[in-house]
């Protein structure tokens, strides 16, 4: 665990659960959404949010919090819109 990137198991959980979530928004439920994605962040706006997708998003922030839990050094979950994760 905790490995130069490509081989972290940490980050790769924490990216696939990010894009399954995405993926999910958009291409499954086909919601008009716009993602960007830079090296450690990635920001999902949706233009119009429903209740299936609110869903998904609680989903993941529930993931990504006992991740956090488990491994606290190497996540740091932010609620609120926040520009710069590593504030």
């Amino acid at each position: 665990m905790f490995a130069p990137a490509g081989s972290d198991t940490v980050c790769a959980a924490v990216s696939s659960a990010a894009y399954l979530a995405a993926n999910t928004i958009t291409d499954v439920l086909g919601e008009q959404a716009r993602a960007q994605v830079t090296a450690g962040s990635m920001v999902v706006r949706l233009a119009a949010p429903t209740p299936q997708s609110e869903a998904i998003l609680r989903g993941l922030a529930m993931h990504l919090t006992a991740l956090s839990r488990q491994y606290p050094t190497f996540i740091k979950v932010i609620y609120g819109g926040v520009q710069n994760a590593s504030d």
